[in-house]
């Protein structure tokens, strides 16, 4: 996209040397180094004669003069109607020259370790590109459209969401009242509106609970594999040592191996709806153990239910906070059911907590934005949520299914097979042992597939190869299309290791169905 030019400022040319004299050479001398450092831009509109000399107090002709010597070098052009700018043609040299300028810097200094540990955290979350398999990409029949829209229009002009002053950190109050009487409707979660704290997403969910809920040597229970947005937070929090990775089985967590590893860990992490990245439900026999053990050694449960509205088969579990609403922090989000780029979600607190987390808000970000809150308050008020999640729902289901039948089709059991779900928008497909996932994830991108690596949800020296793919926002046709350029892939890197003589394309065989 073409970048929109402004009048630029230029703060260092007000530093002219009145009593050196040359005034006109000084103001040409000040905008070459300006242009050379960036603080004007290539294409950049430069103030009339007339307001620069006005700014700078000195003659008008003084500046023409500067300008008329530096349209001669090159540096500005100037057109009749159009001002003088900056000349476009300086863009492709500046540009040229700039990542030497910055490798050179980064390699004269050495960075803080929490600055190492988070740009790493910065290359493990970059966004993957909008083509098949990326997780949570809304298009089309997903996205909620021209309803967000209108109602986005009513409620930010002179409504609610109007531009206003400093609000309560816990969110937008007819949001909250709507998330919860949405939860204890969907989810059999007790609370009231006063529990609610309105999130800029999971994310910061999961990152406020460790804030509050862990002192510095407090251990705390996270499944095994895990969402690795929350075992990064631990690692760059200081609980790196106290983090127990907990081995998750058919039936969720093992709560058994939890005790015997850490019997008085401070609280558990757990997605007991649809285990991520697995995808299977916790057992009610593994619930009953969880909250006993919470119970009885005054421990917290952080449920991260990312995505329990998107259930396709039977009816869901109902909620761990539904069990006991005082050792439970309920954490939801909006990303999965609307679109990730809204940033809100809720986490539901019991009553003890609430001033805690809202403390933590505080000096996290003080308030989510304003506008957004009443536009989603007005859009779950009205019904369109309910109706939006049952129009995913249908076009979700569909693509799961059309998903892993054309996996199935492509790719050998001897290479990879589906983990198949009955809940949420991605799904897992094994690799058979010694293929590199993260060598397919780099492969399929310059195939123009997205997919993440399993591997990195495990702890260290416990993984499996896998790859995580989003079956949400992409036609069935880009799907089908993409799945090929996949198989490709895996059979490449398993062929170059010696794994597999399977020729793509060729139907699976009857024995050893999806796992």
């Amino acid at each position: 996209m073409a970048r929109t030019a402004g009048i630029a400022e230029i703060p260092s040319i007000g530093t002219l040397d009145r009593e050196a004299g040359k005034l006109s050479r000084q103001v040409a001398q000040a905008l070459r180094e300006a242009v050379r450092n960036g603080e004007i831009l290539p294409g950049d509109a430069l103030p009339s004669t007339r307001l620069l000399a006005a700014s700078l107090q000195i003659a008008r002709g003084t500046v023409i003069e500067a300008y008329e010597q530096l349209i001669a070098e090159g540096f500005l052009e100037s057109k009749e109607g159009a001002g003088t700018r900056v000349a476009r043609a300086l863009a492709e040299p500046r540009q040229a020259r700039e990542p030497r300028v910055i490798r050179r810097r980064s390699a004269l200094r050495g960075l803080p370790e929490p600055a190492v540990a988070f740009a790493q955290i910065a290359q493990e979350f970059r966004p993957l590109a909008p083509v098949p398999f990326a997780v949570s990409v809304p298009v089309g029949l997903t996205a909620p459209g021209d309803i967000w829209r209108r109602l986005g229009n009513r409620v930010r002009a002179k409504g609610p969401g109007a531009p206003a002053g400093y609000t309560d950190p816990l969110g937008a109050l007819p949001l909250r009242e709507a998330i919860a009487g949405y939860v204890r409707k969907s989810r059999s979660v007790h609370c009231e509106a006063g529990q609610v704290i309105v999130t800029s997403g999971t994310q910061q969910g999961l990152f406020l609970a460790c804030q509050v809920l862990l002192g510095s040597r407090d251990e705390a229970w996270v499944e095994n594999p895990a969402y690795r947005g929350v075992t990064a937070i631990l690692e760059s929090t200081g609980h790196r040592d106290t983090m127990i990775r907990v081995p998750v089985d058919a039936e969720g967590i093992d709560v058994e191996a939890g005790i015997r590893m850490a019997p008085h860990a401070r609280a558990a992490f757990v997605t007991p709806s649809h285990q991520y990245p697995l995808g299977m439900p916790m057992s009610v026999a593994r619930r009953s153990a969880l909250l006993a053990w919470a119970r009885a050694n005054h421990a917290w449960l952080v449920e991260d239910d990312y995505d329990s509205e998107l259930r396709y088969q039977g009816y869901p579990f109902p909620s761990l906070q539904g069990l006991d609403p005082d050792r439970v922090i309920y954490l939801g989000t909006f990303s999965k059911i609307l679109f990730p780029s809204l940033r809100l979600g809720y986490a539901i607190v019991p009553d003890d907590l609430v001033d805690a987390f809202c403390g933590a808000r505080v000096l996290m970000d003080r308030h989510p934005p304003n506008a957004d809150q009443h536009v989603l308050a007005a859009f779950m008020a009205e019904g369109h949520l309910e109706r939006h999640i049952r129009r995913v729902r249908n076009v979700y289901f569909a693509h799961r299914v059309q998903l892993i039948e054309t996996l199935s089709t492509l790719l050998p059991k001897e290479l990879a097979w589906v983990e198949r779900g009955d809940q949420g928008m991605h799904l897992v497909l094994w690799l058979a042992e010694g293929i590199d996932d993260r060598k397919v994830v780099e492969l399929a991108a310059r195939a123009g597939v997205a997919v993440r690596a399993v591997s990195p949800t495990f702890a260290p020296g416990t993984g499996r190869p896998g790859l995580i793919l989003g079956f949400g926002g992409f036609s069935i046709a880009q799907m089908k299309a993409a799945a090929q350029r996949l198989a490709a892939v895996i059979a490449d890197v398993a062929n170059s290791l010696g794994q597999s003589r399977a020729v793509i394309g060729k139907p699976p065989m009857r024995k050893g169905r999806d796992r």
